[in-house]
């Protein structure tokens, strides 16, 4: 059987994290990368048609992006209810990705068109639209700067008022490159990472892109949550930072999670 090249990225993506949770194992030398459990705190309902590309959560409610061509939409979401509460829906044309909100503004990608768009926060209005170069997957940010991923194994810097990039760091574990870094969120000066394909959520110094800590989420969505051909990948984290609440979700999952993170027994 002959294994495509996203199944075989897959395939050494994976051996790439598992040595790097094991590294004595496989190195002989330095300790294994910090590994991280989660108790769940508190299940949420979600509109299991979201096909969920970006979240973020502020001043009490989640903002939230979802894609597919035709099907791609933000919207405004209540937490407590999985109410949406306000949507947008994206030009058909276009495959929805990543959001942040910066300044009173949404910003948006798209993922092959190489195209963004600028919505005013409160109304959902349509600003302005910006370009870049490559594959749009992510979006988050810190106090000065927006990041973004684009499905390889490097983040892009952008200043917020031109979106233009500014510089890259190229996410590492054991000084080894991982790709299919996906949706994004900024937590206590680190970013968390969805990694494509997988249950992993990595988390990243922001200075050297090297992996710092490795979040493992398997099991989070119970086997009766899931429906097969519809329930997708893992994708989807948002942190209130004023209540200390993490929050994860899927494509066309049923469910979104408060989890609390404990670090794993060596």
């Amino acid at each position: 059987m002959t294994l495509r090249r996203t199944e075989l990225r897959a395939v050494a993506r994976a051996l790439t994290i598992l040595c790097a949770l094991c590294a004595p194992a496989c190195t002989g030398a330095r300790a294994a990368t910090p590994r991280y459990d989660y108790e769940i705190v508190r299940t949420y309902p979600h509109d299991a048609s979201a096909f969920t590309e970006g979240l973020f959560y502020l001043n009490g409610f989640l903002y939230e992006s979802t894609g597919l061509e035709a099907h791609s939409s933000i919207r405004k979401v209540r937490l407590e209810t999985g109410e949406v509460l306000q949507k947008l829906d994206i030009p058909a044309e276009y495959f929805g990705e990543g959001i942040v909100n910066w300044n009173r503004q949404i910003i948006s990608l798209t993922w092959k068109s190489q195209v963004g768009f600028v919505f005013d926060l409160a109304t959902f209005k349509l600003q302005r639209q910006f370009h870049y170069k490559g594959e749009g997957w992510a979006l988050t940010r810190n106090d000065t700067e927006i990041i973004m991923s684009d499905g390889t194994s490097e983040l892009r810097f952008l200043e917020p008022k031109t979106l233009k990039e500014t510089r890259r760091i190229q996410v590492t574990i054991e000084g080894k490159p991982i790709s299919d870094v996906n949706e994004l969120e900024w937590i206590k000066g680190e970013i968390y990472a969805n990694v494509w394909k997988t249950n992993w959520v990595l988390r990243i110094d922001p200075a050297s892109g090297q992996v710092v800590g490795i979040i493992n989420l398997a099991g989070l969505l119970k086997r009766q949550d899931i429906v097969p051909g519809q329930t997708d990948v893992l994708n989807g984290i948002a942190y209130d930072a004023k209540g200390d609440r993490l929050f994860v979700t899927g494509k066309n999952w049923p469910k979104l999670f408060e989890i609390r993170l404990h670090k794993a027994p060596e």
